[in-house]
């Protein structure tokens, strides 16, 4: 009996103390501190005065008011030449494709569709790589310069709306005047391919078609459509500065390339 009393008196004493340190704890809390007020928020920062939007691209003939670095395209002449991209390379495949598929024997029809899908393919590639640079960049009378070889140094941010343009056309980026000068150097060649359909073998046309475009389109379409191609400085050069210099130059190849081919089958039982 005296253990369990001693044991409850032991508990209540430490309850009581328990109790009294939470009372001196309380008492002894300065009402200051819970009473002061909030520190002020500082003043917030004025925001940043907006970048000045980039300036119009334009040009003019004096080189001072022209701007050609950093600007900004116009974006209805953009739009439509994205329209004009995709209308051209529709008059190649399927366009061009089906309509010499319609000329030629039954078990050339595919061979001669495949034909403006590969002509599409190789010029693409070779257009990229020089062609672009060489017919469409200043360097000479003759031919281009090698400043987009590769299309190194094309400026054209699509994000922010900001690109360099070729000084042939300044009121689009240089990404859509490539494409579309790029249908045209598709579409030449795609051109030639009729004078030989059925005489010449796949491989040998890629040899032709390739060299053609190096050598003979890139030249010709920098006499042309470039900013100090000899033809254009011409007194005739509005005659030529057109696109019927592109059937004309085609025209003249598929006719040189015709005599050194067989005849196909159908003319020569016609001609029997």
């Amino acid at each position: 009996m005296t253990l369990k009393k001693s044991s409850r008196a032991g508990l209540v004493a430490l309850a009581l103390g328990i109790m009294l340190g939470l009372f001196l704890s309380v008492a002894s809390f300065d009402a200051s501190y819970a009473q002061a007020p909030a520190p002020a928020a500082a003043p917030a920062a004025a925001p940043p005065a907006p970048a000045a939007p980039p300036p119009a691209c334009a040009n003019d003939p004096d080189p001072k008011k022209a701007v050609l670095e950093k600007c900004t395209p116009n974006s209805g002449d953009t739009a439509w030449m994205l329209t004009s991209v995709a209308l051209v390379l529709m008059m190649t495949i399927p366009g061009l494709g089906l309509f010499y598929g319609g000329m030629v024997r039954k078990k050339n029809v595919g061979d001669t569709v495949m034909t403006s899908f590969a002509v599409t393919c190789l010029v693409t590639i070779i257009y990229a790589i020089v062609t672009y640079s060489t017919s469409f960049t200043t360097g000479g009378p003759f031919l281009g310069g090698f400043s987009r070889v590769f299309l190194q140094g094309i400026l054209s941010d699509i994000s922010t709306g900001i690109g360099t343009p070729n000084g042939l056309a300044v009121t689009i980026p240089e990404t859509v005047y490539m494409c579309f000068q790029m249908t045209f150097a598709i579409i030449t060649p795609a051109l030639i391919a009729g004078a030989f359909a059925e005489r010449m073998k796949f491989s040998a046309m890629l040899w032709f078609i390739g060299l053609w475009a190096i050598l003979v389109y890139s030249p010709i379409a920098h006499w042309v459509w470039g900013a100090d191609g000899y033809v254009r400085t011409l007194a005739l050069a509005t005659t030529w500065c057109s696109p019927s210099s592109a059937p004309r130059c085609c025209g003249s190849a598929g006719s040189a390339s015709m005599p050194a081919l067989p005849s196909p089958p159908a003319c020569r039982r016609a001609w029997r």
